[in-house]
């Protein structure tokens, strides 16, 4: 297992060898383990007992000759990566899809979004929109509740983009690693999800829950094909 540069995450593998190469011939992948970081797993003949992370193979794989897990496991894999920078989330990402029993803890994914209750309240919607549909009452789009801006106020029942529209267009954004989609349509309302906003500011915030600049959060697709603030249409 030679090292050498690669642009793909995991640059080596050894998969499913027994322990007595960690206890009785650890010269043979010392240079090839120490130092070396990754994802390691455990088994007990065929079934996965544990997963776990390690900035220092060896090291790690030698521990656990010696620990709690003495005797449980009787053959090991290992999966060296390029990079250290993402190997919590990768074990985190194997240990919620796996969950081997001896690991004590499920995987953090941190900085990632939980769809389920934003897909839980949608399906809701369609639901509702659906039984109207089929009861004869076709439910129009809900308007969100008018900001206080004078100026969007001053429109007589325009959006605040209505000036600078000539057609409806798509505006994009991105917030915590997630794309959100609207569409700004001619009369300068904001259309995302089922709801309607009078400013892009307003459908800003019922996304990040809190005030926010929407001229600045959403982009769209100028002239030259190239995604830009919204800002710009001023």
């Amino acid at each position: 297992m030679a090292r050498h540069t690669s642009k793909h995450l995991v640059c080596e593998h050894l998969e499913k060898v027994s322990a007595t190469l960690l206890d009785k011939y650890q010269d043979l992948i010392r240079e090839k383990l120490k130092g070396r970081h990754g994802i390691y797993a455990l088994y007990k003949r065929d079934s996965l007992y544990y997963v776990g992370l390690a900035s220092n193979m060896r090291n790690r794989l030698k521990k656990h000759l010696n620990d709690r897990h003495t005797g449980k496991w009787d053959r090991f894999s290992i999966y060296l990566v390029v990079e250290g920078h993402h190997i919590r989330e990768l074990e985190s990402l194997v240990l919620r899809i796996v969950q081997p029993k001896a690991n004590r803890q499920i995987g953090k994914l941190k900085n990632s979004k939980d769809l389920k209750r934003e897909l839980e309240r949608e399906l809701k919607q369609r639901l509702k929109r659906e039984i109207s549909e089929m009861m004869g009452k076709k439910r129009p789009y809900k308007k969100a509740r008018k900001p206080k801006s004078r100026k969007a106020l001053a429109e007589d029942g325009k959006g605040v983009l209505a000036p600078y529209l000539v057609r409806r267009m798509q505006i994009s954004a991105t917030y915590k690693g997630c794309k959100y989609k609207a569409t700004a349509r001619k009369d300068g309302w904001v259309r995302y999800g089922d709801y309607l906003y009078r400013s892009p500011s307003m459908a800003a915030k019922a996304i990040v829950k809190r005030n926010i600049n929407g001229w600045n959060f959403w982009k769209y697709r100028n002239d030259k094909g190239e995604w830009v603030k919204l800002n710009q249409l001023r």
